[in-house]
């Protein structure tokens, strides 16, 4: 076999071709340039290239003369003999121009940490020119610097994955004299005057005459008096503006302009397609827009690859470097959109490699208990049930049952709207698992919701009485199901020091089947004998480590539940290691909730009668603020204040009935609030969003949500669904007078549709994912391009993610180098994904 020539090997005949060609850069096809670009990207023997590379002029070897070029070729063949040094190639960077120390730009965006997240770097070795300071790029001044960081960016990486917004057209360069009344241009010229006017009313207006030396041209900003001190006489700068004209005499009016400190910048700032990047005070656009130029040119020839070759050539796709070139200095716009196409791309297929090896990973583990639901089983489970399972609770069951009896953990999301009867589903497979000599446990993210699953299962499952809708269920048990009483605790951080210990003990021994709690379950002290099937409530709420964390290390089935309905392309990646099923049908009898759009002044009128009239009836009402204490910036009332007025004012004949709840209160306060409203002691319930999950009260008829419009959809849906749990006529009264249109649209669509998978794509296309279920903890990276909404690109990054795990399970061929790194480094489902 052929032993494979090393890169200098190769360079090296192509030097000596080069000698017999006259340095005319025709021993490559493409140039010589081409070759050392494709070397570095390699990465074999890049420290060596990168000297010879960095002794090169910034266009490259084409750039020499044939003369520069034999100097430059014969150093490198002085290098490349045994015994030489290669650093004898290495001259210094040329000195930097100066910068300004600062600009009244106004900064659009907001600071973020340092630790925000940008696209997973590679492994960079120490002498990768891309892990270099960002310094290198050229002279930086302190502020600069100080906000570079916030935004992220240390290295040349950094700044080269910083992508700009949007661009400002400076393509249309013309001299003054070639300016006619009406017409847009782009002029480069001197600044031969500058003042400010002080006008009538107190308003200034920054006057300047620029020449160019075909002509002057009158130039004016309104009410930007600072510029008479940014810009000076005989300082070169760029305009781009409309001309118009003042008496006889032409003149540009609000123009944006550059300023052109260095001949260079010519070239970075006008003329072209300028890009904006997202910035922070302290950080000119223009100095971004610098050293994102010269990242450009001097080190994206150095990026690496991160696409195989194979996708490259099925889909067409631009290199990375390319794509990245094309997104900072277009000459198109269409090139934009061809470039985003291939990162976007990108991006998403990381997310599906770190997803989908998650789940194959899981799958050949076969290290969970198999655990039978046989049909005897099922049939006294359901017999014993005072109403028949819809035919979706039926279809999801049986996908959950075919799970069980597998040695693959069962991953599975049971997605399902408030009231369609997902408990009863889980029911069904905890009674299994403890049937099957296993212990069970579900997790859910409040106290509120852990006690009412806590007694849903003791109703169920011991027989007390247990009122559901309009039906009374007297010595209802499952208990002939297993052959014995289920052992239950429930375990929460509010639960006594002594009880607390008492419930690990019998945990750890085996002697309980089934725990309920809170977070209190993933403490280190709290382990299970025999955990056969983890079920965790309203996953958003957690972080999935913490699902993980329940785990215990050992391998049970998990079940996942959610009443927030997931758009298909957050399942395929938040939760793309689960398989999904979905309860679309709900319980006969159920009434759909009226959704009504209510102005603040309606109030008394619409709002508060109709709770007055279902408390003369024997039914309840919810009234939900989005705050605890008083917020000006939220403009919205404060549950307790509320609670004050409404005991006071509005509902006064009801004071007495009237409860209030939120997060703050103690755990035995909030128990006696919830026990007063299901025994019906209590006709109103004040409460800020720790209802939006879980709370069931049946009789509930009436929702009152003040500042809806601070609400996203899929809060507004979980909020809604706490009414309408029976075959009772109920309504949800939407307050706000907002005028901003988004926020509008958003109550529209709540008052038009009850369906909530349409509510949850609406809610993920105006949001973003990050913001989806209310928090940022959402366990998605920060894309820079890619749209969880855009379904071809998803579809087409996950069918190709499974072809690359079907050749390649772990990711190990030098093509999926980098595509491995970054779905390592990705913190999809909050664990490393590769294994």
């Amino acid at each position: 076999m052929a032993t494979k020539r090393r890169p200098t090997e190769t360079l090296q005949s192509m030097l000596a071709l080069e000698e017999r060609l006259d340095y005319q850069d025709r021993a490559v096809a493409g140039g010589l340039d081409i070759y050392l670009r494709n070397v570095l990207r390699d990465g074999e023997q890049r420290q060596f290239f990168t000297r010879i590379v960095a002794a090169l002029p910034k266009d490259g070897y084409a750039a020499l003369s044939p003369e520069e070029r034999k100097a430059w070729a014969g150093r490198v063949q002085s290098a490349l003999r045994p015994g030489a040094s290669p650093r004898a190639t290495k001259r210094p960077p040329p000195s930097p121009p100066p910068e300004a120390s600062a600009s009244p730009e106004p900064a659009p965006v907001p600071k973020r940490s340092k630790s925000a997240r940008r696209p997973p770097a590679p492994t960079f070795s120490n002498d990768d020119p891309l892990s270099s300071d960002v310094s290198v790029l050229g002279r930086i001044v302190p502020i600069s610097r100080k906000a570079l960081t916030s935004l992220g960016i240390e290295t040349v990486y950094d700044l080269l994955w910083h992508l700009p917004r949007r661009y400002e057209d400076w393509r249309n360069v013309r001299t003054i004299s070639e300016a006619l009344e009406g017409i847009e241009l782009t002029i480069v010229g001197e600044i031969a005057s500058i003042d400010v006017k002080y006008l009538r009313g107190g308003r200034t207006a920054t006057e300047a005459v620029v020449r160019d030396g075909s002509g002057s041209l009158r130039v004016w900003w309104w009410s930007q008096p600072y510029l008479s001190r940014t810009l000076r006489p005989g300082m070169r700068v760029g305009l781009s503006g409309k001309i118009g004209i003042r008496g006889r005499q032409l003149q540009m009016e609000s123009p944006e302009w550059e300023r052109l400190d260095d001949p260079e910048d010519d070239t970075v700032h006008v003329g072209r397609l300028s890009p904006v990047y997202p910035r922070t005070k302290g950080l000119p656009n223009r100095t971004l827009r610098r050293l994102a130029h010269a990242a450009v040119r001097d080190y994206l020839p150095m990026l690496a690859e991160s696409l195989p070759p194979q996708v490259m050539a099925e889909e067409q796709f631009p290199s990375e470097a390319d794509a990245l070139r094309m997104i900072h200095f277009p000459e198109q716009l269409e090139e934009v959109e061809v470039a985003k196409e291939r990162i976007a791309f990108q991006e998403l297929l990381s997310i599906q490699l770190a997803v989908l090896s998650r789940k194959r990973e899981a799958r050949r583990r076969a290290d969970a208990p198999p655990i039978p639901m046989s049909g005897d089983f099922l049939d006294r489970f359901l017999g014993a049930l005072p109403f028949q399972l819809t035919g979706a609770q039926q279809r999801v069951l049986t996908e959950i049952r075919n799970d069980m009896f597998r040695r693959e953990p069962m991953a599975r999301l049971l997605q399902g709207d408030v009231g369609s009867g997902k408990t009863v589903v889980a029911a069904a497979a905890m009674l299994a698992a403890v049937r099957a000599g296993h212990q069970t446990v579900l997790m859910a993210p409040t106290e509120v919701l852990a006690s009412q699953h806590y007694e849903t299962f003791q109703h169920l499952f011991a027989g007390k009485e247990y009122s559901a809708g309009e039906q009374l269920w007297y010595d209802f048990n499952l208990a002939p199901a297993l052959g014995r009483p289920v052992r239950m605790a429930l375990l929460t951080g509010s639960v006594r020091a002594p009880r607390k210990r008492q419930i690990h003990q019998e945990m750890e021994s085996g002697m309980l089947d089934l725990v309920v709690g809170t977070h209190a379950l993933i403490q280190e002290s709290a382990s299970f004998n025999n955990l056969g099937l983890a079920v965790v409530d309203e996953q958003h709420r957690f972080g999935v480590l913490q699902r993980d964390a329940l785990r215990k290390g050992s391998s049970p089935h998990l079940l996942v539940m959610t009443a927030t309905p997931i758009p298909r392309t957050l399942a395929l990646t938040v939760y793309g290691e689960l398989d999904s099923s979905v309860i679309d049908e709900l319980p006969p009898g159920r009434q759909r909730v009226r959704t009504q759009i209510v102005e603040p002044s309606q109030r008394e009128e619409i709002v508060y009668q109709r709770i007055r009239d279902e408390a003369r009836l024997g039914r309840q009402s919810f009234v939900i603020c989005p705050l605890v204490d008083e917020s000006d910036k939220l403009e919205a009332e404060a549950a307790t204040e509320q609670y004050e007025f409404l005991r006071s004012g509005p509902l006064r004949e009801l004071a007495s009935r009237i409860r209030l709840l939120h997060g703050r209160m103690s755990s035995d306060d909030k128990r006696a609030v919830m026990s007063d409203l299901a025994n019906g002691n209590a006709d109103v319930l004040v409460s800020t969003i720790v209802v939006e999950v879980g709370v069931d009260v049946p009789n509930a008829t009436v929702m009152a949500i003040e500042g809806a419009d601070r609400f996203g959809l899929a809060q507004l849906h979980q909020l809604r669904g706490r009414v309408g749990r029976s075959n009772l006529e109920s309504v949800c009264y939407l307050i706000s007078d907002t005028d901003v249109e988004q926020s509008q649209r958003r109550l529209e669509l709540m008052a038009q549709t009850s369906n909530g998978f349409e509510l949850a794509e609406a809610d993920l296309e105006m949001r973003g994912p990050g913001e989806y279920f209310g928090t940022r903890q959402s366990g998605l990276p920060e894309l820079r391009v890619a749209k969880l909404t855009d379904h071809r690109t998803l579809n087409l990054a996950r069918n190709w993610a499974n072809r690359m795990l079907d050749d390649d399970p772990h990711l190990r061929a030098p093509e999926h180098r980098l595509l491995r790194a970054r779905a390592e480094n990705l913190n999809v489902s909050g664990a490393t994904a590769v294994h």
